[in-house]
């Protein structure tokens, strides 16, 4: 089904995705069927535009969001497209400690170069079995006093909630919500209730748990 066309007036907003390759940045934004239709793609930098819509209850709104893929193999490079960004996501892998601890450089250049804008911890994958970041050990959110979420890109599984959470700081409503569902690809993987069920409750128990005594949260 086709969306209506959006007002011209509608806000648009800069949202850049960061974290290291394999984190599943991409298949994050592709879950969205109308970032599709508006890709552009500079070779030279690697990164791609989509720009997504949304309807909220405070009316329509536009990301253009900035998947960063692959470019943390052009080191310093990287800083242009932050440049201007209204907002930031962070990805790790919950499959990887390597990703995690990368958070923390990813955040430090946010933070350089876009102080004072939204920023989100996204841990994507808790679909999988083989889980090494476990909820309680991710506190990082927690010492910067931002918000985190568990997704899985591939199941759709909390897909709207690190959006959701960005519209809501970008508006300054915190009472905002989405008036109709994201038009996502079909899942690629079946979602497992239970399994996802277990990691909410460690989740919501991991808030419990003192804070490490360094500032890096590991």
């Amino acid at each position: 089904m086709q969306q209506p066309q959006l007002p011209q007036n509608t806000p648009q907003f800069k949202v850049v995705l960061v974290g290291d390759g394999g984190t599943g940045k991409t298949t994050f934004v592709k879950r969205h069927r109308t970032g599709e239709f508006e890709k552009r793609y500079y070779a030279t930098v690697g990164v791609e535009v989509r720009n997504l819509d949304f309807y909220t209850t405070g009316g329509p709104i536009v990301f253009n969001v900035w998947d960063t893929a692959g470019q943390e193999k052009y080191g310093g490079l990287r800083d242009g497209y932050y440049i201007n960004s209204h907002a930031g996501m962070i990805f790790f892998d919950v499959t990887s400690r390597m990703t995690y601890r990368s958070v923390k450089e990813w955040y430090t250049d946010l933070h350089r170069l876009c102080q004072n804008i939204p920023i989100v911890l996204v841990g994507n994958k808790v679909d999988a079995k083989d889980r090494k970041v476990k909820a309680r050990m991710v506190t990082f959110h927690r010492l910067k006093n931002i918000p985190y979420f568990e997704i899985s890109a591939k199941s759709n599984y909390n897909y709207e909630k690190p959006f959701l959470a960005v519209a809501r700081a970008l508006l300054r409503n915190n009472e905002l919500q989405f008036t109709d569902a994201p038009a996502l690809l079909p899942p690629q993987i079946p979602v497992n209730h239970e399994y996802l069920q277990a990691q909410e409750r460690e989740l919501r128990d991991a808030q419990n748990v003192p804070l490490p005594m360094d500032e890096d949260g590991f």
